[in-house]
């Protein structure tokens, strides 16, 4: 995917220009002396029992010595805080070398009554991630003799090839408060030197930023006195609250409080996205095609008197058995070599391998579906599973996956084929309600992904087991899942083997169960068959409840007998946010032996929250077995704070009633059941 805006600029013979060395200019760094407040605090009053806090945060980007240099002081609170002494900063190379180091480490310890220990380790280095061009390593080390107290204060460079610049990213908000913080690029008007801002070497000297910002921060633009064709932006902050970190949070680690600097040769946003986005789709349809190879594949597979919908049925079949290597594996350039295979440059190379990237097999999709005669568009998405998309800032660099858009009948449909065994017509969790920009006719434009109704993220869970007279349950489980959670396990089936996943499939069912449950799958079917829900069946024992000698005390859904409230909170400051809607209903049938008899079990209820949430519990009996059927249904998956006290009361009332048990006696002191 070609990537415009702010990422990296090449300079011819820029390193001319360099008068000042790293190790001179370093050389002036001088630490900060503690304050008594400092050395003496234990807590931090707006965030108490916090493990840290940052005193001091501080990055210099300077052009002229291709440099960034970041600086941090931090207070250890409590205990936990001491595992902010192992320090890990990451860096990453190409293979030809192009990149950054981590350089220039140094660092102390201060303990509470003022006294100093040196960092005087060396730093190791670990591999984190490889991939096919680039190489992202670690520079690991631990600060000397940490105590619950102590100040910990180091700094280091990100030094850059002389033949790069890089604008810098300020992320101001961390998983820590933040008492001050201090950003400052040292710019360099490059004049007639080339900048390039993106693939096709358009170049720009004019610089635009995308801040989000705490009221009353400002990033500061000025010339530097004495220094000729050098400015500077700067920004102070302070008293930064730790990033929001809530259970069912949004995707809001986009929206934290920072600036994004970008060199481009757009006046605006619009102009940016139009021009860009004609670009990109000209890259899309020079890969799409359709070539010879994809035309004739699409007149083999289907008829002349298909449908529209016949034909693209055919051919969403034919893409899905293609090897994703998204849930696989990528394939070496050697491989491809080894089995004659050349570079791939399109839809045709990737039909010939009969395996892809996900982003390659939805553009081979939209290839076949063009060969059928049909309108097909490509769609570019920020994934939800990550961030969200922003229109302020100017960079294809948020958009993450493509999904396929076919005009069939007349109207426009949305397709996933990148998303191993997504069913035909639908999208990934992640996918939907998702926003990027999209192909047109000659054109692109925005786009915002359409939502799924709450039915296709359906599981069942259904119970069938005997209590004997010891109070022990045994019996099967048999779980369906349906569309989105269907889509999960298989493409966790995907990434492991057949007993990573048993084992899985287990320990989530056992998460759900009372403590002491032995769980054992017995089968997995329609693994493979994407269009049908996945069915697992399980055997389970063990002891689901407890026994006070003349009652046996079971919980009314083994299901949900071990929860935890979801909302704990009274108060909250952020949506509550839930991936997908979701149906889940449950049958649990429990026979039990003559010697018991029903005391009592749970009464009906039928609650909702509006028009976004339902619940219902049933129960049914016979002489000799009970059966309680539990619905649950969230069709929103966004709750304002304002809708929150109500949210919260409707799903603490769910959980109470999901923890009535039933109550069983022995028939020598049964009295009749209550419900």
């Amino acid at each position: 995917m070609n990537v415009s805006g702010r990422s990296l600029f090449r300079l011819s013979l820029f390193s001319a220009l360099i008068s000042l060395s790293t190790a001179s200019a370093l050389a002036q760094d001088k630490w900060t002396t503690p304050t008594p407040e400092e050395l003496s605090m234990t807590s931090q009053p707006q965030v108490p029992g916090a493990p840290a806090v940052y005193l001091f945060r501080e990055e210099t980007t300077d052009d002229r010595l291709h440099m960034f240099t970041i600086y941090t002081r931090l207070k250890v609170l409590t205990e936990g805080g001491k595992e902010f002494s192992n320090v890990e900063l990451s860096f990453a190379r190409g293979h030809s070398g192009e990149g950054y180091n981590v350089e220039g480490i140094q660092g102390r310890t201060i303990h509470p009554d003022g006294t100093i220990i040196p960092f005087t380790g060396k730093p190791y280095e670990k591999l984190i991630e490889k991939t096919q061009g680039i190489k992202v390593m670690a520079k690991v080390f631990t600060m000397p003799d940490v105590e619950v107290g102590s100040i910990i204060e180091y700094r280091y460079r990100l030094q850059w090839d002389d033949r790069y610049l890089q604008s810098p990213d300020w992320y101001i908000q961390s998983n820590l408060w933040t008492r001050k913080g201090h950003y400052l690029w040292k710019h360099i008007d490059l004049g007639g030197w080339t900048t390039v801002t993106n693939s096709r070497g358009d170049a720009s000297t004019a610089i635009a930023w995308m801040p989000i910002l705490p009221a009353g921060a400002e990033v500061r633009q000025s010339r530097i006195p004495g220094a000729d064709g050098q400015s500077t932006f700067e920004l102070d902050v302070h008293d930064i609250p730790p990033a929001p970190e809530e259970d069912f949070m949004p995707p809001i680690n986009s929206l934290t409080y920072r600036v994004q600097f970008y060199y481009s040769a757009y006046r605006s946003g619009d102009e940016f996205w139009k021009n860009e986005g004609k670009f990109q789709s000209k890259g899309w349809d020079k890969f799409i095609g359709p070539g010879p190879v994809v035309k004739a594949v699409v007149n083999d597979i289907t008829l002349p008197t298909d449908t529209p919908d016949q034909k693209l049925r055919k051919i969403y079949a034919a893409v899905m058995k293609l090897e994703n290597t998204r849930f696989t594996r990528q394939h070496s350039t050697a491989e491809e070599k080894a089995q004659g295979f050349k570079e791939v440059q399109s839809t045709d190379d990737v039909w010939t391998r009969k395996r892809g990237s996900d982003d390659q097999i939805t553009e081979l999709f939209v290839a076949m579906a063009r060969a059928a005669g049909m309108k097909a568009y490509i769609a570019g998405v920020t994934s939800r599973e990550r961030s969200l998309f922003i229109k302020g800032y100017l960079s294809f660099n948020q958009i993450d996956d493509l999904v396929a858009i076919v005009n069939v009948d007349g109207k426009e449909q949305y397709f996933d084929p990148g998303s191993r065994y997504c069913p035909y017509g639908h999208l990934d969790w992640k996918h939907t309600m998702a926003d990027g920009i999209r192909q047109t006719d000659g054109a692109t434009d925005f786009v915002h992904a359409p939502a799924e109704p709450y039915t296709f993220a359906r599981t069942q869970r259904v119970a069938d087991l005997t209590l004997d007279p010891q109070g022990a349950l045994s019996g099967t489980i048999t779980m369906t899942y349906s569309g989105v959670p269907g889509l999960h396990w298989r493409q966790r089936a995907l990434q492991g083997d057949s007993a990573s996943l048993e084992r899985e499939l287990r320990t989530s069912i056992e998460n759900l169960m009372p403590p002491g449950v032995e769980v054992k799958v017995a089968s997995i079917n329609k693994l493979e068959e994407y269009e049908q829900p996945l069915v697992v069946n399980l055997e389970v024992k063990g002891g689901m409840g407890s026994s006070t000698g003349k009652r046996v005390i079971l919980p009314g859904d083994i299901f949900v007998a071990n929860a935890k409230p979801a909302f704990p909170h009274e108060k909250r400051e952020i949506p509550v946010y839930f991936e997908y809607g979701r149906m889940i209903q449950d049958a649990v049938r429990v026979k039990f032996p003559p010697t018991l008899t029903l005391e009592s079990f749970p009464a009906k209820e039928n609650s909702s929250y509006e028009k976004a949430a339902l619940y219902t519990l049933a129960t049914e009996t016979t002489p000799n077995s009970f059966t309680v059927r539990r619905t649950y249904a969230l069709g929103e998956i966004i709750f304002p704070p304002a809708e929150y006290p109500k949210f919260r009361s409707f799903y603490s009332k769910m959980e109470s009633k999901d923890q009535e048990p039933v109550v069983l006696t022995s028939a020598a002191t049964a009295s009749p059941a209550k419900n």
